[in-house]
């Protein structure tokens, strides 16, 4: 048996959890990217530990990739961007939860919550780096290469040939189909 339950935050929530987040960075700022990272770890590996529910858990993986996303050399985030990541994690690098991790089965609820605002803020990020892993994941095995070959370059270029041909497909396709009868604007000698 499966139970629902919504949480619905209100303006006044949210305003305090950005408020717990302000204060939050404020104390991160003479961190260093290794231990705002390292701290956010922990926490990932502390819920590990012990049962948390599902939904708690799915959320951490993401924290996960968020942490993987900073440190990946090949995906070379920008400046502005990794800033934002490191921005999103300094929550989980103050020792002030919202509620202790320790309390069970709800000590991980505070950082679930602020784990999907901060995944919906990077929402595209997450996205294109999830991209990233799955071509790394599958050109590295395609290509017989250590994934630590393969960069961003590698990615966009893929997705530059992607589009390529995609574009030669429908053109390809308009010209049989008969959106092309006359032959076209373009006539070459």
């Amino acid at each position: 048996m499966t139970l629902s339950i919504t949480i619905d935050l209100s303006d006044n929530d949210l305003d305090h959890f950005q408020e717990v987040l302000k204060r939050a960075q404020h104390n991160a700022v003479n961190r260093s990217t290794q231990e705002i990272t390292d701290a956010a770890a922990r926490l990932v590996a502390g819920a590990s530990q012990v049962q948390v529910p599902e939904f708690i858990g799915q959320r951490l993986a993401k924290l996960d990739s968020l942490i993987r996303m900073v440190h990946d050399r090949g995906w070379a985030l920008s400046a502005d961007d990794r800033q934002r990541v490191l921005t999103a994690l300094a929550y989980f690098a103050d020792p002030k939860d919202v509620i202790p991790d320790s309390v069970p089965v709800v000590g991980y609820l505070d950082d679930a919550i602020m784990i999907e605002l901060c995944v919906r803020e990077l929402k595209h990020e997450l996205e294109a780096y999830d991209d990233f892993c799955s071509f790394v994941r599958s050109e590295s095995a395609e290509r017989g290469v250590d994934p630590a070959t393969l960069d961003r370059e590698d990615w966009l270029e893929e997705h530059r040939r992607e589009l390529h041909e995609r574009m030669q497909r429908r053109r390809e396709r308009d010209r049989y189909s008969g959106g092309d009868a006359a032959g076209g604007m373009f006539r070459f000698r």
